[in-house]
């Protein structure tokens, strides 16, 4: 096996199959990229009907938070893909860029290649999307983005009418322009199946390549560190532990396990490390701070007065983003959103109608405030993490929710969907005051799945990437994931972290 590299790339999944893949093109660059998990068997990862059917199998992290004060005290399943393909395997495949005005923050992070523009040529370069023209969209990008027509289910068709009735702007798709309004999801799917970032980027072509070598079964247990730079990392592979080096390390880890992987390191607050049984070697006080994620409240459910039809899709076919405030003003970035499950859609612990006789109206808050934390319980890669997203403890986040939630329901009891609602059962008509929805939403609210944040860009002495997204401290380590990310973007995060691995990859200081 080849133990050193000129560029170790540590994850397989959105980001780190990009960036091995572009950084792969020229030959003379010996890369490595090590996955914890393997290559994907699972048939069901390529049915897009059967992502809700993923979490817990053996490709899965599994990841619990603590127990969340503002969700009713629950405790909060964190599905992340342990496979080639990473997380890009497990979720519901919606593509959304996010709105121009969410890399405002971004662009006074970590300057201009970071804003809207300066990420748009690594959108286009990813991108092969065929619906129509535009010159802001790619087509011969590697990752497939298809925009659905004839398979939009009935009840998503009232449903956007709906929100047209009321006002709502209706949109070709949420990537071509201003993001808020309505419109079918945008999606990674190729011939009808769910596309990964591995099946986009990691083509068996690409794979061929004499100079790029995929080490999977690999747990990272601990980085190598010699002064200001880190020489590799300690893996464990089938219960040997090996050293793998590289003049150049990539972390593309995610939100989740790239922070874990500094602070195992002794890189993070030394007060965290002290408790973890860690000795720090670099005090980084932001490593696993800054922690954000969306919620959705599972959710705003109707009895159908007929059959509701499976599917063609991945059941989650429609988001609506909107101002809370004005549902009809098109410009600026939206506050929340909406979406149109065909399916009972509850949480843990809400009755719901069984499948095929009920549709779902999902709502979030885009932009939230809260700010969690992940730190290490243990110095050890299967010591279990401490993941507390402080999900809704601002006043904010709960009075906006409290906003998506009366949306949704306006748009639920639209006469545009008399022909199928027969009855709301969740949260119930009953359910009216602000006290009472706030109850339901800590009730209902559910991860979104979109971790980011945890070591974040900026040119101030606390962030823990620079613009260049290079380790603060650290020559020759870079950290190119969702965890970088200052603040979220309206939807789900995945096109972007996408745009920032391409961004980064094409840039000098990467090759």
């Amino acid at each position: 096996m080849k133990r050193h590299f000129d560029v170790l790339v540590i994850g397989a999944g959105s980001a780190g199959s990009v960036i091995a893949s572009r950084l792969s093109e020229d030959l003379s660059c010996q890369v490595g990229l090590i996955e914890a998990g393997t290559m994907p068997v699972d048939p069901d990862i390529a049915d897009p009907l059967k992502w809700t059917m993923l979490q817990g199998r053996d490709y899965d992290w599994a990841y619990r938070t603590v127990p969340q004060p503002f969700t009713a005290n629950r405790v909060h399943e964190w599905p992340r893909g342990k496979i080639v393909g990473g997380s890009s395997c497990l979720h519901a495949m919606a593509y959304v860029r996010g709105h121009p005005d969410d890399f405002e923050p971004w662009e006074h992070a970590g300057g201009d290649r970071w804003s809207y523009q300066g990420l748009l040529p690594g959108f286009i370069r990813s991108e092969a999307f065929a619906a129509f023209d535009a010159p802001t969209r790619g087509s011969s990008g590697p990752l497939d983005v298809y925009l659905p027509d004839a398979e939009v289910s009935p009840v998503v068709r009232a449903y956007i009418a709906a929100g047209t009735a009321m006002g709502v702007p209706t949109l070709t798709d949420h990537n071509s322009g201003e993001l808020v309004g309505t419109s079918p999801n945008s999606l990674n799917i190729r011939d009808g199946k769910r596309l990964s970032l591995a099946d986009a980027y990691l083509s068996p072509q690409v794979m061929a390549r004499p100079n790029l070598t995929l080490l999977t079964g690999h747990e990272v247990e601990h980085l190598v560190l010699d002064g200001h730079k880190i020489t590799g990392v300690i893996v464990v592979c089938e219960g040997e532990t090996r050293t793998v080096s590289a003049d150049r390390i990539v972390l593309c880890a995610g939100a989740v396990s790239t922070p874990l992987i500094l602070m195992r390191s002794g890189i993070g607050h030394p007060d965290t490390l002290k408790q973890a049984g860690i000795r720090c070697l670099a005090d980084r006080t932001q490593v696993g701070r800054n922690l954000q994620d969306h919620l959705l409240a599972l959710g705003n459910v109707y009895a159908a007065k007929k059959p509701v039809p499976p599917s063609r899709l991945q059941h989650s076919e429609s988001l609506m983003y909107l101002h809370s405030d004005d549902p009809t003003r098109s410009t600026g970035s939206p506050d929340i959103a909406l979406a149109c499950v065909v399916a009972p859609s509850a949480a843990e612990g809400l009755d719901a109608p069984p499948y095929g006789s009920a549709f779902t109206i999902l709502c979030g808050v885009t932009h939230p405030t809260s700010r969690g934390r992940i730190t290490p319980s243990g110095p050890g890669r299967n010591d279990v993490p401490v993941i507390d997203p402080h999900y809704l403890e601002t006043e904010h986040d709960r009075s906006v929710f409290r906003a998506a939630l009366k949306m949704a329901r306006a748009v639920g009891h639209h006469a545009a969907l008399d022909e199928w609602r027969d009855a709301e059962v969740l949260p119930g008509t009953s359910v009216q005051s602000d006290d009472e929805l706030d109850t339901f939403i800590a009730r209902a609210a559910s991860t979104h799945h979109h971790p980011a944040g945890t070591c974040r860009m900026g040119r101030d002495a606390d962030a823990v990437v620079d613009p260049d997204l290079r380790l603060n401290g650290f020559d020759n380590v870079f950290v190119v994931d969702a965890s970088v990310i200052p603040t979220i973007p309206s939807g789900p995060i995945n096109a972007a972290v996408v745009a920032i691995a391409e961004t980064w990859a094409a840039l000098p200081i990467a090759r």
